[in-house]
């Protein structure tokens, strides 16, 4: 049973965040779109991100309105039963852009968390 604990779903945004920038560390645009492995390998991770984000308290993401939890979640629909609509483009701009604030607001709650126990 798939735990509902907000550290834990903290915790699994992080480390997905690491790994897609493990993935693409060594890359750029061009040899990411061409790299099946690493598009499959960047695309199951942001939806465990998104499914995560959706398991968050709301108290949680309301104290982040500068991250738009609607649409985090609304992605991994798109990956999981719209995947003819993936944008390899779309999913390059996420990691160069988009993950780096989610990730540090990720973290800050879970240290937040952590502090309190």
């Amino acid at each position: 049973m798939p735990s509902k604990n907000p550290a834990q779903r903290l915790r699994d945004i992080i480390d997905n965040i690491d790994a897609i920038e493990a993935f693409t560390a060594q890359s750029d645009f061009p040899a990411f779109r061409t790299d099946r492995k690493t598009v499959y390998a960047v695309v199951r991770a942001l939806e465990i991100v998104s499914e995560a984000s959706r398991r968050l308290p709301g108290e949680l993401t309301e104290r982040h309105s500068e991250i738009d939890w609607v649409a985090i979640a609304a992605a991994g629909n798109v990956y999981r039963h719209e995947y003819e609509a993936v944008d390899e483009a779309l999913i390059w701009h996420t990691v160069r852009h988009d993950l780096a604030a989610l990730r540090g607001v990720a973290a800050a709650e879970f240290d937040r968390l952590q502090s309190a126990t």
